[in-house]
């Protein structure tokens, strides 16, 4: 199967973080608040996934090699199965299972409205992830799936309200995201094959 072996390589590599995370609060070296550190550590890693996953399109355009686009679905899946975890941990580390506590959480922390609504687009994005769904849903689909760019809006809103006194680590994914949306401008997409072409032929003649 081609790209087999690439594959593994990034399913290995995206299981193995949340592994290590539960690792070290088993070994008790994530400080005295365990469930804290893991909520924010898979919270940033969904938000790190989805922009990894947001560049296989520009990777292939710059590069030309298909296997970026190979692990795209992969990667998105994985980015839903760690916002998953993110709200399984808030439920049972910050919560402790009890929903009454839910009222006032979202009175005195609104940002989890907006990680909310993030993570309800990111369900409806894997839900319809398979060829069953792109073949249902035709042109509708990938309409449906411009909802990424508002998930990753609400991702970076999100980690914004959390964050506000220290913004030197949330101005880098604001400044990845920023770019990875420009990379897909129609008018900057066209000029990136003409890019390519022009280096490919100046080393060339070198």
């Amino acid at each position: 199967m081609r790209f087999s072996f690439w594959r593994i390589g990034v399913f290995i590599g995206a299981a193995v973080w949340p592994l290590l995370w539960l690792y070290q609060a088993w070994q008790d070296v994530l400080g005295p608040d365990p469930g804290k550190v893991l909520v924010d550590r898979l919270g940033l890693g969904t938000l790190v996934l989805l922009l990894v996953t947001l560049s296989m399109t520009p990777l292939q355009k710059l590069t030309g090699w298909s296997g970026w686009i190979a692990v795209r679905r992969q990667l998105g899946l994985w980015c839903f199965a760690y916002v998953v975890l993110h709200l399984s941990g808030y439920t049972a580390f910050i919560l402790g299972f009890d929903w009454s506590q839910l009222g006032v959480e979202l009175r005195k922390r609104p940002y989890i409205i907006v990680g909310t609504l993030g993570f309800l687009c990111l369900l409806a994005l894997a839900v319809t992830s398979n060829r069953y769904s792109q073949r249902r849903l035709g042109v509708r689909w990938k309409k449906l799936h411009r909802l990424v760019y508002v998930v990753l809006g609400l991702g970076l809103l999100h980690m914004l309200w959390i964050v506000r006194a220290d913004l030197k680590e949330w101005s880098i994914y604001a400044a990845i995201g920023a770019l990875l949306l420009v990379l897909r401008i129609p008018a900057v997409t066209r000029r990136i094959p003409r890019l390519i072409a022009k280096k490919t032929s100046s080393a060339r003649k070198a």
